[in-house]
């Protein structure tokens, strides 16, 4: 008998990859995290000739065993915004370096039915590297992501996903830290401050993205 539940993701997820395809993204089905790691390392990466590489924070993308694997290739020029230690200075202007990088590798709080990518930045790294600098992007999105719409991702990331990332930083103090759902606040560590909405990939098949048909991430 097949199961219900599968059949039901199956066709979401062509959907969106259908829908992705058409607004000129480059677009990759994995079944699990590990099968999207396989498929990064052995067919997109080097597909992309990459001497340079950076990444956006992305539980999704650490799910995939990818940056563990990077770190081994010493042919690679690695631009780490996250060690810890670094004064904020220093991971600020790596971060800046990491806009000119060969492939940028993150993930996206939020996708459309109609193939649309929708994000929310506390610094704006992330979705500027989205929308402009490196010559490659790799997005993995787990189908939790999967939205009717852009109001729906709005709401989505605003009551859901930014007052968990707020939650998971420690040190950190928001409203949404202690309601759990997005007040509009004036916080120094608020995390609601860049949107940006990738209605299409432009270049054709610059950003790539890769459907996981698993809940992941935020």
């Amino acid at each position: 008998m097949t199961d219900p539940l599968q059949t039901y993701w199956s066709k979401r997820i062509e959907r969106c990859r259908a829908a992705l395809a058409k607004n000129n993204f480059a677009v990759y089905v994995a079944e699990n995290p590990a099968d999207a790691g396989r498929l990064i390392l052995s067919e997109i990466l080097p597909g992309t000739a990459a001497r340079s590489v950076s990444w956006g924070d992305s539980m999704t993308l650490q799910a995939t065993g990818v940056l563990d694997e990077l770190g081994k290739d010493d042919t690679l020029r690695i631009i780490r915004t996250f060690e810890t230690g670094i004064p904020r200075q220093e991971i600020i202007e790596r971060r800046r370096q990491a806009l000119l990088v060969d492939v940028f590798f993150t993930g996206s709080n939020a996708l459309t039915e109609s193939g649309q990518l929708v994000n929310l930045d506390m610094v704006g790294n992330r979705v500027a590297a989205i929308v402009f600098g490196p010559r490659h992007v790799v997005i993995t999105v787990g189908r939790n992501k999967i939205v009717p719409g852009v109001e729906a991702a709005m709401q989505r990331i605003k009551d859901y996903a930014a007052p968990l990332n707020a939650i998971r930083h420690a040190g950190w103090s928001t409203p949404c830290i202690r309601t759990a759902r997005c007040s509009d606040c004036r916080s120094p560590d608020r995390i609601c401050n860049v949107w940006s909405i990738t209605e299409k990939s432009y270049p054709r098949g610059r950003i790539k993205v890769v459907l996981i048909n698993q809940d992941l991430g935020l």
